[in-house]
């Protein structure tokens, strides 16, 4: 216990007679959490905070659980909160409970379970020393590998203490496992379909009948513990899967899901992202950046190249939102400009934030991968500018190119150098005026030097991205940008 919970909580009972005297009554770790979570929901405070788009469809199913006193599985996809959300469910425990002190199963001091416990109350009656533990003492977290073994989980005979002259006999010979570790608390277990089959099975009595036995030794440990599980589908690729029966024993299957809309999945995006950049350097990020970055990913997750059943992580779009704001700031830094503000062209960038969160199809060659991730971001940005211009609006532009006329812009151009070249092509200078201040309201009226130029060239790089992608214009490399022509 940390000195500063010690403090706060000195006024508490030292003793199994003060622990009596006080009133005190236990009361098993599932009614806890929904008795809490009742007064949660009365006072309208947020089940989840922090996680957003999940309000009609998942926290619904995760409180209709834990008013049952289920346990839970959380299954879905890769990147859909499931751990996040497992996690804050050690905020529905009470602040802290009182147990022996010393036990290494928070034996309950009016219903001890351990051998340790029971003879410390008979050698010491009212006298026990008891201790309070806060909630972090209460959520254990193990990751489910195929080497995890029920010794892990449930415990194993400790021949050191064999070998000290305890006899087999004696039950503290026992070394517990995590799951007894956490009685009167929530034991979570990531990944279960990466559970061997038969470890599995050894949960069975764990989530039916409560209790656990040890190498055959003749004990009964009545567990108090919410038992809750993070899974992918079962028919992942390469994945094991959930036995039956275990799976009929948990009570509340969580179906989780990816952002309905591309707008909370920009909120989200926003609300994980690293985005705190240098003082000093304003961030100022186009709307029309954070559509393309969400409307990629949700392109990636419809597509046939894609193995659908592996999914595509949200943890995409966030990585992908602060890649594309550093490759910005990089631009700012170098070229000593004031304002970070990304442009179309740095998400020229975007494969080194997509690769490992998509699986490409078994029958798709690794080496696609860059291009594909390319490929859908040039739908992506056709989506997003059809939503904002109309490419019968642009056909001025594309006559000055269709004249002889070439424009070379990129990632790593200076701002203001970009903006000196835009003024060279009167029709492109001119819609990108006209739609400053719609596309980038941030940018109206900031000086030239302080962002002004910066927003123009993000502007200009999106009309003439959209004309590319409408077979209008053509896009090419060149030294380290693009070139625009007819």
């Amino acid at each position: 216990m940390t000195t500063e919970m010690a403090s706060r909580f000195a006024d508490r009972p030292r003793t199994l007679g003060q622990l009596k005297a006080s009133g005190y009554q236990s009361r098993p770790v599932k009614e806890e959490m929904r008795t809490n979570l009742i007064a949660k929901l009365r006072r309208g405070e947020p089940l989840f905070p922090g996680i957003v788009g999940y309000e009609e469809t998942v926290f619904p199913q995760i409180i209709n659980g834990i008013l049952s006193r289920h346990d839970l599985l959380f299954l879905g996809l890769r990147g859909q909160a499931k751990t996040r959300m497992l996690r804050r469910l050690v905020d529905l425990l009470d602040e802290a409970i009182p147990i022996v002190a010393g036990s290494e199963i928070n034996d309950d001091p009016l219903r001890p379970l351990s051998a340790y416990a029971r003879q410390l109350i008979r050698d010491h009656g009212d006298d026990t020393p008891i201790e309070w533990i806060g909630r972090d003492r209460r959520y254990l977290e193990k990751l489910a590998t195929p080497d995890v073994s029920i010794a892990d989980l449930i415990g194993e005979i400790d021949m050191i203490k064999v070998a000290e002259g305890r006899y087999l006999s004696n039950e503290n010979v026992i070394h517990y496992g995590l799951i007894p570790r956490t009685n009167r608390g929530i034991f979570c277990v990531n990944e279960l379909p990466d559970l061997a089959p038969r470890i599995q099975v050894g949960l069975f009595n764990v989530l039916e009948e409560r209790d656990l036995q040890i190498r055959g030794f003749p004990i009964r440990l009545e567990l108090d513990v919410c038992m809750v599980f993070s899974a992918n589908p079962e028919d992942y690729t390469n994945r094991g899967r959930i036995v039956t029966p275990l799976k009929d024993r948990i009570g509340t299957v969580v179906r989780t899901h990816y952002p309905l809309t591309r707008e909370l999945g920009i909120r989200i995006n926003d609300e994980n992202a690293y985005l705190d950049r240098p003082e000093g350097l304003a961030l100022v990020i186009p709307p029309f950046i954070k559509e393309l970055i969400e409307e990629t990913s949700r392109l990636a997750r419809t597509s046939p190249h894609v193995n659908q059943q592996s999914g595509v992580s949200t943890r995409m779009s966030i990585a992908n939102l602060e890649n594309i704001v550093s490759n910005a700031e990089r631009r700012a830094l170098v070229h000593h400009e004031n304002v970070i503000l990304p442009r179309p062209s740095d998400t020229n960038h975007l494969a080194p934030g997509s690769r490992g969160k998509l699986e490409l199809l078994m029958t798709e060659d690794d080496t696609q991968e860059d291009l594909l991730i390319l490929r859908l971001r040039d739908e992506a940005l056709k989506v997003v500018f059809d939503q904002h211009i109309s490419v019968k609006s642009l056909k001025p532009i594309v006559e000055w190119f269709d004249a002889g006329g070439t424009l070379e812009l990129g990632d790593m151009v200076p701002s203001q150098e970009g903006a000196a070249r835009i003024a060279q092509v009167p029709p492109l200078a001119q819609m990108v005026e006209n739609l400053l201040e719609r596309l980038i309201p941030e940018a109206v009226g900031r000086p030239s030097d302080q962002g002004g130029d910066a927003a123009r060239v993000a502007v200009a790089e999106l009309l003439l991205d959209g004309l590319h992608v409408h077979n209008r214009l053509n896009r090419s490399p060149k030294n380290s940008g693009q070139s625009y022509r007819s």
